[in-house]
């Protein structure tokens, strides 16, 4: 099979011809419509995630269909279309039982823990616990959002936020996470803020219902702050930080009014310094959110099967497998455009006809 393949941290991938894998007893091996090209990736081919060794194969937002299934899978079989949470759990411990397999101990990442979905098959464990099939109508870049950053944003508003009608969110950074989440906010009422220091990033925020936008170059976090609380007279109910630095983390929590709720979903290098200060005198709460579990995905795909949720809107750019090597370096390099970059790998493969 053809794959996009590192052989070593930050040095320029190739896309080789690979052997396709097998699955495990519990597994499968899924053929690879669409997938998503995320800063995540580019961090796992800098060397940023200490779990991924090389030869390595990235990626891991994914929709494709069963191409062969393991031996203990039951429930899905050769032919079927679908996508899977990038955090595969094993769903059996404590947490996979309670629902909330995103937190699994034993969890594994198709592109991080193992060869990912930058490939024309890639391999995915404890399928029984993680497969989501999915409905022909949506589409195969759609699908692939849900694997991660929409899925992600989604919870990360919906079940760790609570957000709910009327009330008022600030969602700083802009890329693919924080443009689902303000697509999610609005269709869920509430007012968005959206915060961002590049101008195109601020007016796709805009064109998906941000009612108030703000250019944060060269401004503290206390100054960001400071223009969010008078733009919602007196603070927001639920801060996001999709961008993932230690003043973005300082200025969502400033931005909270009383009581309010701050999710943290992005990533950062070092842990930082929060205004506890804040936090203690207006009884603030601070949450993390982790993508979502294969269970919580029914809610979501009614949505967007619905036509509440557009995730396709998000889409700004397909490519083909030749053209990641140059876009993983124009992500890394800041050059590339704003919106979300899907791959097409192939289209979908379907089961043989009987004969007769």
């Amino acid at each position: 099979m053809r794959a996009v393949v590192f052989e070593k941290f930050g040095e320029t991938p190739r896309v080789a011809d690979v052997a396709i894998p097998e699955p495990s007893p519990g597994g499968v091996v899924v053929r690879v419509e669409t997938t998503g090209l995320c800063r995540s990736d580019v961090s796992a081919w800098l060397g940023h995630d200490s779990g991924v060794s090389v030869p390595h194969v990235p990626g891991h937002e994914l929709s494709g269909t069963v191409h062969a299934v393991g031996e203990r899978v039951t429930r899905f079989a050769a032919g079927d279309r679908v996508t899977v949470p990038f955090v595969s759990s094993c769903g059996a411990c404590a947490q996979c039982r309670a629902g909330q397999g995103q937190i699994c101990p034993n969890q594994t990442q198709p592109g991080f823990t193992h060869w990912g979905s930058f490939a024309e098959y890639v391999a995915l464990h404890d399928a029984e616990a993680n497969l989501i099939a999915l409905p022909d109508e949506i589409d195969g870049g759609v699908a692939a959002l849900l694997g991660c950053r929409f899925a992600t944003a989604f919870r990360a508003l919906v079940h760790q936020g609570e957000l709910v009608a009327g009330e008022k969110v600030v969602v700083i950074g802009c890329g693919g996470v924080g443009l689902s989440a303000i697509m999610i906010a609005r269709a869920l009422g509430a007012t968005v803020v959206a915060v961002d220091i590049s101008a195109a990033a601020l007016g796709r925020a805009r064109e998906l219902g941000a009612e108030v936008v703000i250019d944060s170059s060269g401004l503290s976090p206390e100054a960001i702050a400071a223009r969010v609380r008078d733009a919602v007279d007196g603070g927001v109910n639920v801060s996001v930080d999709a961008f993932g630095r230690e003043d973005a983390v300082i200025a969502a929590v400033l931005s909270l009014g009383l009581q309010g709720r701050h999710v943290q979903v992005g990533l950062l290098a070092e842990d930082p310094r929060i205004p506890m200060s804040a936090v203690i005198a207006g009884e603030l709460t601070l949450r993390g959110s982790h993508g979502m579990a294969a269970s919580a995905y029914p809610e979501l795909i009614e949505m967007v099967v619905s036509g509440a949720l557009r995730p396709a809107d998000l889409i700004t750019r397909r490519i083909g497998l030749d053209e990641v090597p140059e876009a993983i370096a124009e992500m890394a390099e800041g050059r590339a455009p704003s919106g979300i970059t899907v791959i097409d790998v192939q289209g979908p493969e379907r089961p043989a006809a009987s004969p007769g």
